[in-house]
């Protein structure tokens, strides 16, 4: 018996063989997977029909079985096609052929994978333009199902206006400005996940128009820190540069040098867009920077001292401000676990239903995010 290996989603059909009908049963007659994920098809045929001789699973195309794809037989008679690692190359049409005594009968199969998007860009960037030309990016995107497309620029979240045409969405500039100098983003979405490519576009000046380029387009730093951003430009007369913030006021406690914009002791307000103009007699360009800025934890304990009798209830909140997620944990002083009957909750809390007087003492939460922890202590009192 030949069994090729072969991956499928069936759709049982009836055939005619030398003047008798011949039923295949699939089961189940039609699957869909997530990429990665396995699949079982059963295929035999009805219990009136002759023993067959063989069984063979093809590819409708006539492309080569895949190799995660195995035929194992089955319970009565049947062949199982079990796929494992199922991938996208693996969706098609199948065929489950059966001879017997009385003839040929066959059956189709149709593999449904379904997977997150995957992006390129025509051209892929970086893609250098004179002041002036035109230019264009495609944006072609697989995946099933099959994806939304979307631009934007980086450091925004406004949705770019682009054209759609057999599923390749285009951004175009009839006439490239230097403020058009930038990052790019085409973003690909199903309900399998989203992915993003990038390419930067470099309008290049003429005429002495200036052109702005930032040293970082995005950063995250740590309240507290002092930062700096750099801006140069190109352009004759030499351009002036001033640095900007997007809806607000640029923090108080900056300076700006030769270029350079130095932040100090930066808060979380201080995140934001920032924009480097350069300017002289032909014109003006833009360059921007997105900055974050995450802080450490700061805990405290509610209420940080308390007075029960035993068979109170105890209940301390454990409170931090910070860059999330933040995660909790308590201990005792002096002590290697908790008092037995204690629950902590993931958001903070420590419950005992009914306290003991050995419960008494001093309770220590610590939180903790990616930057650094920080603890906060409540002394609790049980007397009767």
């Amino acid at each position: 018996m030949d069994l090729s290996p072969g991956v499928l989603i069936l759709s049982a059909l009836l055939c005619s063989v030398a003047g008798q009908v011949h039923a295949i049963s699939v089961e189940p007659q039609t699957a869909t997977v997530r990429q990665g994920e396995s699949a079982t098809f059963k295929c035999r045929m009805g219990s009136s029909a002759q023993p067959p001789k063989s069984i063979q699973w093809r590819r409708t195309d006539s492309q080569v079985l895949p190799d995660n794809v195995h035929v194992v037989p089955g319970p009565d008679g049947s062949v199982l096609l079990k796929i494992a690692n199922a991938q996208p190359g693996n969706q098609g049409q199948y065929r489950c052929v059966v001879v017997n005594s009385a003839g040929r009968s066959t059956a189709t199969a149709v593999l449904n994978v379904k997977f997150a998007p995957k992006v390129r860009l025509t051209p892929a960037g970086p893609l250098r333009v004179r002041m002036g030309d035109s230019a264009s990016v495609e944006c072609h995107a697989t995946g099933r199902p099959r994806p939304t497309l979307a631009w934007k620029r980086q450091g925004s979240t406004l949705q770019l206006v682009t054209t759609e045409t057999n599923g390749v969405n285009t951004i175009q500039w009839a006439v490239v400005h230097p403020e058009d100098s930038g990052v790019y983003i085409c973003q690909a979405e199903n309900n399998e996940g989203v992915t993003e490519v990038k390419v930067e576009l470099i309008v290049e000046g003429g005429l002495g128009a200036p052109v702005a380029s930032v040293s970082t387009t995005e950063m995250t730093v740590v309240e507290g820190h002092l930062v700096t951003m750099e801006c140069q430009a190109s352009g004759s007369p030499p351009p002036v540069i001033t640095w900007s913030k997007l809806r607000a006021p640029l923090p108080w406690k900056h300076t700006v040098v030769g270029g350079v914009l130095t932040l100090t002791s930066v808060g979380r307000q201080d995140s934001g867009q920032y924009i480097c103009n350069a300017t002289n007699i032909h014109g003006y360009s833009e360059a921007y920077t997105q900055m974050e800025v995450e802080s450490p934890p700061y805990a405290t304990c509610l209420p940080d001292q308390v007075r029960l009798r035993p068979g109170d209830a105890l209940l301390l909140q454990c409170l931090a401000h910070g860059s999330h997620p933040i995660t909790f944990e308590w201990s005792r002083a002096g002590r290697v676990n908790l008092p037995p009957g204690a629950v902590t909750t993931r958001d903070g809390r420590l419950l005992i239903a009914h306290v003991k007087v050995s419960d008494s003492g001093t309770y220590k939460c610590v939180a903790t995010n990616h930057i650094s922890s920080s603890e906060a202590l409540s002394k609790v009192t049980i007397k009767a």
